[in-house]
């Protein structure tokens, strides 16, 4: 099986681009994507219990790795919320089926957003990681448009080894990340 689109063409190109930039010694201080976490909160899922194991199915569709539900940490009586109460789906994807996802959500799924200009580059938390918000999973085109009943969103999380935000900006940019012009 040949290896990813953007796993080669980070280690053939990003990588020295990298060094050259920031002036590392090593190449092990150039910055890497570790993993990729796509989270999905389902708060109908509180009255309808099947709106977990739809939710978890669409993001095993969407990542082709199998998800897992997520359960409620603590008791909010005012949401008639239990403690241990599934709420939400989960997938961390790592390898190669990280560098498959991304590669289909820069190339095939952004940009079937609506009025899509980019991403906005504040989804930076200061340790070089990144969180994206996808406000309808039907951008995806794993899924089927008439078998959803509900359109709902989720959070994509890009984990990195960089040590501040721009040098993880720079990471994500190279790989091809279509971030908005600053210039606006």
């Amino acid at each position: 099986m040949a290896s990813p689109r953007l796993k080669t063409k980070y280690q053939e190109e990003i990588m020295k681009a990298l060094m050259e930039k920031f002036q590392y010694k090593s190449i092990m201080q150039v910055p890497k994507l570790t993993k990729i976490t796509v989270n999905k909160g389902i708060g109908a899922a509180v009255a309808d219990k099947k709106l977990v194991d739809v939710g978890v199915e669409e993001l095993t569709t969407i990542t082709g790795q199998k998800a897992v539900p997520t359960k409620a940490k603590t008791s909010i009586s005012n949401f008639k919320l239990r403690e241990g109460m599934p709420i939400g789906a989960r997938v961390t994807l790592r390898g190669d089926k990280m560098y498959e996802f991304l590669d289909r959500l820069m190339s095939i799924a952004l940009p079937r957003v609506r009025d899509f200009k980019g991403i906005k580059d504040s989804g930076f938390d200061g340790r070089g990681n990144y969180t994206l918000g996808v406000k309808e999973q039907i951008i995806f085109p794993e899924i089927s448009i008439d078998k959803i009943n509900k359109i709902s969103g989720m959070d994509i999380t890009f984990v990195t080894t960089a040590n501040s935000d721009e040098e993880s900006y720079e990471l994500l940019k190279a790989f091809g990340m279509p971030f908005a012009s600053k210039n606006k």
